[in-house]
């Protein structure tokens, strides 16, 4: 089940949309269900990210509109995913974002995740991503 985080500066609703549809297209070529991809966004505002010692939208920044100032990512996937494939998303998260060298930070980050770590639902139908399913909390006394 990979679950990418984006912080950026807050993106319009459209934006994220196209972004989030483009990995998860990259991901369903990649044998990933659609249903099991989760795209979040966390927008960022000013002087809540700073490289070497400056805030981020200090930093010079030259582009034609379509990029972020910076942005921070966060993939967790299978700890079984290759590097071809990690550069790949790497790869695809970048470029839906627009990110490129005139993006004066984008940090990219991969957590490798087993599935069995992973919780899915609520109440009695949870159950964990490897399929797994986890019981009802037993009652307690009271």
């Amino acid at each position: 089940m990979p679950t990418i985080t984006i912080r950026t500066p807050e993106l319009p609703v459209p934006r994220r949309r196209a972004v989030a549809l483009r990995i998860t297209r990259w991901l369903t070529a990649q044998g990933v269900q659609a249903g099991h991809v989760v795209v979040r966004f966390e927008p960022t505002g000013d002087g809540t990210v700073f490289s070497g010692g400056m805030p981020v939208e200090a930093l010079p920044y030259e582009t034609d509109g379509t990029g972020p100032q910076h942005a921070s990512v966060t993939c967790c996937v299978g700890p079984d995913r290759d590097d071809t494939f990690r550069d790949g998303l790497a790869r695809c998260v970048t470029e839906a974002l627009g990110a490129d060298a005139r993006t004066p930070f984008c940090y990219l980050e991969f957590r490798p995740t087993s599935p069995s770590d992973v919780y899915l639902g609520a109440g009695e139908g949870m159950t964990r991503a490897d399929g797994t399913a986890v019981g009802p909390a037993p009652a307690t006394a009271g």
